[in-house]
């Protein structure tokens, strides 16, 4: 299998170069593209750093990875699944894995996520793709544990391969040495870890991540996570709503 690698926190983020080792030693042919930057929260959105339409593209090399081509990219991750998809990194990848994400992308806000929005930019252009995020918390340990973020979305990836083109899932991983089995999940209302926008007297406003409020629906993406499973949710890409009476 023909699998991009790639996320929104930046081509020197160590759960990027983990997780393409762990595509590479299952033996599928790897490409990485990422941010050259960091791109946190950027959705699926189409943005590059250059003028009049021109994205610039840097060769790179990741720790541990030298045979596998690498590109930092002066866009978000959105746009990187997309120039994936038309040919951008050599012939358009049949998977697209996201991440590892330095942190969790659980509830109905993976809305925001570029990790997600990588993932879901790649279903429509016809690739299977998986979202791989490590629940570090806002206090994370000095060392998370990308290698069992890795482990455990390496369990996934043979049934990934097997599913329809077009399929997206979204896996959450606790930050701790071993995991139990992962468990498929709904969207939670909101995640342990929400964002908070604070208005200024000036007009101006600061964007923060504050512990949310409330209890987390029982079963969902956000309450199994917290209480130290790994959780798996397929998605659906931007589709019609056919229940709507209009």
């Amino acid at each position: 299998m023909r699998a991009l690698i790639t996320n929104d926190d930046g081509i020197d983020s160590p759960g990027l170069a983990a997780l393409a080792r762990g595509a590479a030693d299952h033996g599928w042919n790897v490409v990485v593209a990422a941010p050259a930057a960091e791109a946190s929260g950027t959705s699926a959105g189409l943005t590059g750093a250059g003028g009049e339409g021109r994205v610039a593209v840097e060769r790179r090399e990741l720790p541990g990875l030298p045979d596998i081509p690498v590109f930092a990219v002066s866009a978000h991750p959105g746009l990187i699944a997309l120039a994936a998809a038309q040919g951008s990194f050599g012939d358009p990848p049949e998977i697209v894995l996201s991440g590892v994400n330095h942190g969790a992308n659980v509830g109905r806000a993976i809305l925001h996520s570029g990790t997600v929005g990588a993932a879901l930019t790649a279903s429509i252009n016809g690739a299977r793709a998986l979202a791989v995020s490590l629940d570090v918390g806002l206090d994370p340990g000095p060392r998370p544990h990308w290698d069992t973020a890795v482990s455990v979305a390496a369990t996934l990836f043979d049934k990934l391969a097997g599913l329809p083109a077009g399929t997206v899932l979204n896996l959450n991983v606790p930050d701790r040495a071993e995991t139990g089995p992962v468990k498929r999940t709904g969207l939670a209302e909101f995640g342990a870890v929400r964002s908070h926008v604070q208005n200024g007297e000036d007009g101006a406003f600061t964007l923060t991540a504050v512990t949310g409020e409330g209890e987390l629906l029982p079963g969902s993406d956000a309450h199994l996570l917290s209480q130290g499973h790994a959780t798996v949710t397929p998605l659906n890409s931007v589709s019609e709503d056919s229940t709507l009476d209009w």
